[in-house]
């Protein structure tokens, strides 16, 4: 009775270890997947912010990291090609030249 007591708790010992493995496992892979989102977004954010703040030259660089869309006069789309995609609209002042941001979005599929 003793051994069949013994060898039920070894069993029981053996699948908490191989659980906890999984377990472990699994918030590894999670948060390596939030980090990799993380910088990903960061990085959208980055090339939204530099178009944002280039955005009297945009036609000048040869290379842009956004889609840029006039939705009426002095506002504008700034959407991020890099995904998450973020899209910006900005208002531009065009006597001063100041961007102001009016709202931004994490645009989904």
């Amino acid at each position: 009775m003793i051994l069949a007591w013994v060898i039920s708790s070894l069993l029981l010992c053996a699948s908490l270890v191989i659980h906890l493995e999984r377990l472990t496992a699994l918030r590894i892979i999670e948060l390596k997947t939030i980090e990799i989102a993380q910088q990903h977004f960061i990085a959208a954010e980055k090339a939204v912010l530099d178009c944002e703040n280039n955005l009297a030259t945009l036609s000048l660089l040869t290379e842009n990291p956004c889609f840029i869309k006039s939705i009426s006069k002095g506002i504008w789309l700034i959407t991020s090609k890099e995904k998450p995609a973020i899209q910006v609209h900005v208002a531009l002042n065009e006597k001063s030249g100041v961007i102001r941001r009016l709202n931004w979005r994490q645009v989904f599929e």
